[in-house]
C-alpha cells in the first residue's frame, strides 16, 4: 500500500553547555504523540530536518521534500520570535526561537505554493498565522487582563477549558458545532488574524482565537490546542475527523500529480 508521507516540522534544542546530552550540538526532534496521531490513519511521518547551519551540506533543500512528501503539520513548542512579526520582545524569556522561525515560515509557504495541505498545532498556528501576516499577544495574560490561565506549568496537557466551533464553519462540519472541551498548553497567541484566513473557533471565556482556516483553495488549517494529546476518557473533542480531513487533502494533492 502506498501510505501518504506527512512532514512534521522539527523543534530544536540549541546547543547549551548546561544540557548533558550532545551540549555543543543542535538538536531536532518531534515529540512522539505527534508521529503516533499521524500513524493512527495509516500515515507515514518524516520529520523535516532544517536547511542551515554550519553543519549543512548536499544538494538536498527545501523543495525536495515538499516534492517528497504529501502534506505538512506544523509542530507545536517554543514561542514565536516577536521580530517575525514586526516586534520586540517585551521580556527576555518571550525571544522565542528566531532560526526555527525562519525554517518553518519557509517550509509553510513552499508547501502552500506547491497545493499541499498544512496543518498547524498550537505554535505551528501561531506560525502559520505570523508567516501570512499575522501578529500575536506575547502573552495572554501580560497583554490581555482578565483571560483565563491557558497554560498551567503543573497540570500541562490536563489543563482544559471549553471553546465555542463557529456556525458554518468547515471545523463546525467536521467536528460539531457549538461548545468543546479541549486542552491547552500556551501562553500566546493570535492577535491580529492573517490575512486571508478565518477564525473557527474562540474561547468564550476571553475571545481567545483557538482555530483558524485559509479562506481560499488552499487546506491551510491549525488549532491551538493538541488533537495529538486527545484522550476520550477525558472527555475531550474527537478531532479524529479533522485529521482525516487533512489526509484526504494530502490525497488529492498527490493526485494532481
Amino acid at each position: 500500500m502506498d501510505r501518504l508521507r506527512i512532514g512534521v516540522s522539527a523543534c530544536f534544542f540549541h546547543p547549551d553547555g548546561e544540557r548533558k546530552a550532545a551540549p555543543s550540538k543542535t538538536l531536532l526532534w518531534i515529540e512522539q504523540s505527534t508521529a503516533h496521531w499521524l500513524m493512527s490513519e495509516g500515515a507515514f511521518p518524516v520529520m523535516v530536518p532544517s536547511f542551515g547551519g554550519s553543519t549543512f551540506r548536499g544538494p538536498i533543500h527545501v523543495q525536495d521534500y515538499v516534492d517528497f512528501l504529501d502534506g505538512l503539520v506544523m509542530h507545536g513548542g517554543a514561542d514565536v520570535w516577536p521580530g517575525s512579526y514586526g516586534e520586540k520582545p517585551l521580556r527576555p524569556e518571550w525571544h522565542g526561537d528566531r532560526v526555527r522561525d525562519e525554517y518553518e515560515i519557509a517550509l509553510v509557504k513552499a508547501f502552500a505554493a506547491a497545493g499541499k495541505p498544512v496543518f498547524g498545532i498550537c505554535r505551528g498556528l501561531q506560525l502559520i498565522n505570523v508567516a501570512h501576516g499575522g501578529t500575536l499577544f506575547q502573552d495572554i495574560s501580560t497583554q490581555k487582563p482578565g483571560a483565563l490561565v491557558h497554560r498551567d506549568a503543573v497540570a500541562y496537557d490536563l489543563n482544559f477549558h471549553q471553546v465555542d466551533i463557529l456556525a458554518d464553519s468547515r471545523l463546525a462540519r467536521l467536528l460539531g458545532g457549538g461548545r468543546h472541551k479541549i486542552n491547552s498548553v500556551h501562553h500566546q497567541g493570535i492577535k491580529d488574524v492573517a490575512p486571508g484566513f478565518q477564525v473557527e473557533a474562540v474561547s468564550p471565556a476571553d475571545g481567545v482565537i483557538e482555530a483558524i482556516r485559509h479562506g481560499g483553495d488552499a487546506w491551510i488549517a491549525a488549532v491551538q490546542w493538541h488533537p495529538e494529546f486527545h484522550r476520550p476518557e477525558l472527555g475531550v473533542v474527537d478531532d479524529t475527523p479533522l485529521l482525516r480531513d487533512f489526509l484526504e487533502a494530502a490525497r488529492r494533492a498527490r493526485a494532481k500529480e
